[in-house]
């Protein structure tokens, strides 16, 4: 069965109707997609919050990494290219950060504000090999734009 990415939508526009604070809209987002599917085993924001660093920001599932640098793994190749990071095996993603080790697949997407600067990644952790596809990375990142490029 695929995610109705519709009804999604709808619900996250609704829950933030309104809402301007980055973190109150990070935690409503992380919240609302990771009980959305059982393929989500870890979904989290880290937010930008100096040159080529991130740290972890609202997040659902077990712990995260504390800080990521743009330099190092899937959250940071997202971040410095400003570019979805849809991987399938973690294992074979050069440099890739290992924050639990039950992570098999990986979606990471930026998320810029209104004026297109990216402020941080959603990051989709799964403990499913070759969890993610093309619409999911479409579907959220339409998401993302809705509620932070507003």
């Amino acid at each position: 069965m695929s995610l109705d990415y519709k009804a999604l939508r709808a619900s996250i526009d609704s829950l933030t109707e309104g809402e301007t604070d980055i973190v109150a809209l990070m935690a409503t987002v992380a919240c609302e997609i990771h009980h959305a599917d059982e393929r989500f085993d870890w979904t989290g924001f880290y937010r930008v919050t100096e040159p080529e660093l991130l740290k972890i920001g609202p997040y659902q599932g077990g712990h995260g990494c504390l800080v990521i640098p743009f330099s190092r793994g899937v959250c940071g190749a997202a971040a410095r290219s400003g570019q979805v990071q849809l991987v399938p095996d973690v294992d074979a993603f050069p440099g890739h950060i290992a924050c639990a080790s039950s992570t098999r697949s990986e979606l990471v997407l930026p998320v810029r504000d209104r004026t297109g600067a990216v402020i941080g990644v959603l990051d989709i952790d799964s403990d499913r090999p070759d969890a993610f596809t093309e619409e999911d990375a479409t579907e959220l990142a339409a998401i993302l734009d809705s509620v932070f490029a507003r």
